[in-house]
């Protein structure tokens, strides 16, 4: 069996590729990231096409203040889909990621292989009408809406896919819910790597909510702020990690003094932050599995989360942390008052969080469902 994976950026299409040539299975990687870097994931150097010109234009451009308000997405996915249809080699299956896959799909079809998308969100008209809703709902401009042509696109792929993957059930119900045959959609949540992501020990008794991500409508973490604000709950904190979205800002003045936020923490030091949480709560509009749900839990954090985290693949409620309606703040005040008054269910729970994702969420683990897919995809079983 031979695999190529094709993506514009870097996303878990590394794990991806990494977990196949584990598997004996990997024939190529195509991506936009150049090959020193993509090496660092594991990947043997030989087996990496690098097709620079995507970061180069896509970084540069936006730096450019002459450039950066004409910025076309469309435009840049579709030159790096394009290039990428040139690099494939003969393999059986092909994965491309979503909005840079159909001219690789259609090249790939010609070349005999089964075409796979990979979605790491929810059905993209799902996932523009619901933020479209939330934005409204605020007032605020929405900078990162997808391009029309975008949309257009990938519905296209969506079409000619023979398979399409995703994260979690809830982005499989969403393509359903748009008219996609569930028998061509199959679902595989993330992993987490556990050797990076472990638990140390606490340093203070404060209860302490943990939010690691952008801070964006999105997110919903202007519901977690206001949820936490309204308790006021002695000797706690809201810590907030990540980068800022002009939208958030009016929140974070309104509720200014109620939270410590300390903007981006690099990948391998986030394992310090969650250790000294208690409780990691993420209240996103629209994901498709959140990658801090795990890695929050592998620290010995339990969830606090809404369905559309992908986070009822993570946590059975009330065992490994609690699912709550999205936007849903007077539930949210509920579960963050519970494991407040009662520490040592708290514990108990995040010890259980812990456990989940060790033995389930690994990216082996999700390697092997993979390829045991991609198995299946070739013998033209069931996928279900």
């Amino acid at each position: 069996m031979h695999i190529t994976i094709s993506v514009g950026g870097r996303f878990h299409a590394f794990d991806l590729a990494r977990e196949m040539e584990r598997h004996g299975c990997l024939e190529r990687l195509i991506t936009s990231y150049p090959k020193f870097e993509t090496i660092k994931y594991g990947i043997p150097k030989e087996k990496i096409q690098s097709i620079l010109i995507k970061e180069i234009i896509q970084r540069g451009w936006k730096k450019l203040p002459v450039f950066g308000r004409g910025y076309n997405p469309y435009l840049v996915a579709n030159l790096y889909d394009k290039l990428a249809s040139r690099k494939l080699s003969k393999s059986d299956i092909v994965v491309a990621w979503s909005s840079m896959a159909l001219n690789t799909l259609r090249k790939a079809k010609k070349m005999g292989a089964k075409g796979v998308v990979e979605r790491g969100s929810s059905h993209i008209e799902h996932q523009q009408d619901i933020l479209e809703e939330e934005y409204k709902k605020y007032g605020a401009k929405r900078k990162e809406a997808a391009h029309p042509k975008i949309i257009e696109k990938e519905l296209q792929e969506y079409e000619e896919a023979d398979y399409i993957t995703v994260p979690t059930r809830f982005a499989k119900q969403t393509f359903i819910d748009k008219g996609i045959s569930g028998e061509k959609i199959f679902v595989n949540p993330y992993g987490v790597d556990t050797s990076l992501f472990k638990q140390i020990p606490k340093e203070d008794d404060v209860f302490r909510v943990i939010f690691a991500g952008g801070m964006s409508l999105r997110k919903g973490v202007h519901y977690l702020l206001q949820a936490f604000a309204e308790l006021n709950l002695p000797n706690s904190e809201l810590l907030l990690i990540g980068g800022m979205n002009d939208e958030m800002k009016p929140f974070f003045k309104k509720y200014e003094g109620k939270y410590k936020y300390i903007g981006h923490v690099p990948q391998h030091e986030l394992y310090k932050h969650y250790s000294q949480g208690s409780v990691f709560g993420i209240l996103s509009i629209e994901e498709g599995l959140a990658l801090v749900q795990p890695q929050a839990m592998a620290c010995g954090l339990p969830l606090i989360c809404t369905p559309n985290t992908g986070g009822e693949e993570l946590v059975e409620d009330g065992k490994e942390g609690f699912i709550v309606p999205v936007r849903g703040i007077d539930a949210v005040k509920e579960k963050l008052t519970y494991l407040y008054e009662n520490p040592d269910k708290q514990k108990e729970m995040g010890e259980a969080a812990k456990k989940k994702v060790q033995h389930g969420f690994t990216w082996n683990e999700y390697g092997d469902r993979m390829e045991r897919f991609y198995k299946k995809v070739l013998k033209g079983e069931s996928i279900e």
